[in-house]
């Protein structure tokens, strides 16, 4: 497994408009093949957060599929409207995670 990490700080007075575009989002990311899922985390004040998401998936082919369909270009582009600068991606390899299995068998 391989996870997409995504950094990101939200405007202020973008936080509702960006977990619109991240719903919007996730379910367009559940349509591509080899995605399992995202975590979404918040630090920082209320107003104008600190957003790191980790969205696993299945394999690097999967990502790299993402990009090829134009997925990845669509979901900066949303969250360009709602973030200052450009999000900070990079991506790792999953070496374990109880978390998705549990979730799974859940």
């Amino acid at each position: 497994m391989y996870a997409r990490v995504w950094q990101l700080r939200i405007r202020p007075g973008k936080v509702d408009e960006f977990e619109n575009e991240m719903s919007s989002l996730v379910s367009m990311a559940r349509r591509q093949p080899g995605y399992y899922g995202v975590l979404a985390l918040r630090s920082g004040s209320a107003d104008s957060p600190e957003v790191t998401l980790i969205a696993v998936w299945a394999s690097l082919e999967a990502i790299r599929a993402s990009e090829k369909n134009l997925f990845l270009m669509q979901a900066i582009s949303r969250y360009l409207a709602c973030c200052e600068g450009v999000p900070n991606v990079i991506e790792k390899e999953v070496l374990a995670s109880d978390f998705i299995a549990s979730a799974a068998a859940g």
